[in-house]
């Protein structure tokens, strides 16, 4: 943690700058903190939430307890962990919030977007834009796949890549209702949001620094801006509330919401100019998304990752949310979309008599296939 102050500048609500060394302090009590709860998750037969246990930790270490500027550092860094999960502390499960595995290589970051991959995967494929599903119907040879204009579509199999939040809403009906186990999943896994305000300005006046952030006296008061300036050359930051505050954001105007991150922006840097340009996200009331991806909530199993990937009939699922080792990734995605690729191909050859035995099959989610796209939330 010892390089952080070089990653980060942080500011209080009244524009003063906190000195660097309290942000690389306070980064390792954090680390401590989250040590500790290892402690509390073994003492306990129940699930309870990461904020709680962060709450258990302080009662019974004071060394790590923090006042004042520290407490409001300290805040900071819990709100970059609710970023992580797109959720807020209370809500994200003590038990497993540590199993997603790490690839290495660190962090990527698209600078031309993914549009290059995804035509590079999409070439020869044959594409339909606009066909949002509605009814996915299980028949005795075959599937038929319904979109919202009421054309349908036959096939021998389906996979289904939506995100975890259409699933949750309801979005596409199945015929025959699928099974309980599956909708327990869909049910109880986590979904959370963090949305991006990208400000374009005309020149650049802000310190060259992974991120920008405000520290205030609770998670939810806290900020921070990602620079893709230092990443593009572009004078862009965007802006990244999660949780609550992505929820309630999501409330206002493309324009207002644009103003607000402006404002929070303005109080640490008086001299910031207005952005020209503004681009909002809406991951949670997207009717594409529902949400951005998701977490493990208290007291669910993770199991529910893996059932939500098992195929039902001939109806395979990928997608993060099916993704037990990745969750919440590209990588993650991807992997699996593999995996029920594969799946697919050998159920279909397998329903034509035309089954080798000698093909291999993707059976486990593995880094290897993952390692072209190595890339995260953010």
């Amino acid at each position: 943690m010892n390089n952080l102050a070089f990653f980060y500048a942080l500011y209080d609500i009244d524009g003063k700058k906190v000195p660097p060394e309290l942000v690389t302090k306070i980064g390792d009590v954090f680390e401590s903190i989250l040590e500790e709860t290892e402690k509390v998750r073994q003492e306990l037969s129940e699930d309870i939430s990461i904020l709680e246990a962060i709450t258990i930790v302080l009662e019974r270490r004071p060394d790590l307890r923090q006042q004042g500027l520290a407490h409001k550092v300290l805040q900071w860094y819990i709100c970059r962990m609710e970023g992580w999960f797109a959720s807020d502390a209370d809500t994200i499960s003590l038990k497993y919030w540590d199993q997603e595995e790490l690839l290495s290589g660190g962090h990527g970051l698209m600078v031309g977007g993914y549009r290059p991959v995804i035509n590079t995967l999409a070439k020869g494929l044959d594409i339909r834009l606009g066909h949002r599903v509605t009814k996915i119907t299980q028949c005795s040879n075959g599937v038929l796949v319904t979109v919202e204009d009421g054309r349908t579509f036959e096939a021998d199999a389906a996979v289904v890549a939506v995100p975890l939040g259409v699933l949750k809403a309801k979005r596409i009906t199945f015929e025959p209702r699928l099974p309980e186990w599956k909708e327990t999943a869909i049910a109880d896994l986590g979904i959370g949001i963090e949305n991006k305000i990208a400000l374009h300005f005309e020149k650049v006046f802000w310190p060259n620094v992974e991120f920008l952030g405000v520290v205030a006296s609770s998670s939810y008061g806290c900020s921070y801006f990602l620079n893709l300036h230092k990443a593009t050359g572009h004078p862009v930051l965007v802006y990244m509330p999660a949780g609550r505050l992505a929820l309630d954001i999501e409330k206002l105007s493309d324009e207002a919401a644009a103003n607000a991150a402006y404002m929070q922006l303005k109080t640490i840097l008086p001299d910031a100019c207005e952005p020209i340009q503004y681009l909002v996200s809406h991951w949670g009331t997207d009717i594409n998304s529902l949400g951005s991806y998701s977490f493990d909530t208290v007291g669910k199993s993770r199991d529910l990752y893996e059932n939500l990937r098992k195929p039902v009939d001939n109806i395979f699922f990928s997608g993060e949310a099916t993704s037990e080792k990745y969750t919440g990734t590209v990588h993650g995605a991807f992997s699996t979309g593999l995996m029920a690729a594969e799946e697919c191909r050998m159920r279909v050859l397998e329903s034509y008599g035309e089954l080798d035995l000698l093909d291999p099959v993707l059976g486990e989610e593995s880094e290897s296939v993952s390692v072209p796209l190595q890339i995260s939330r953010v």
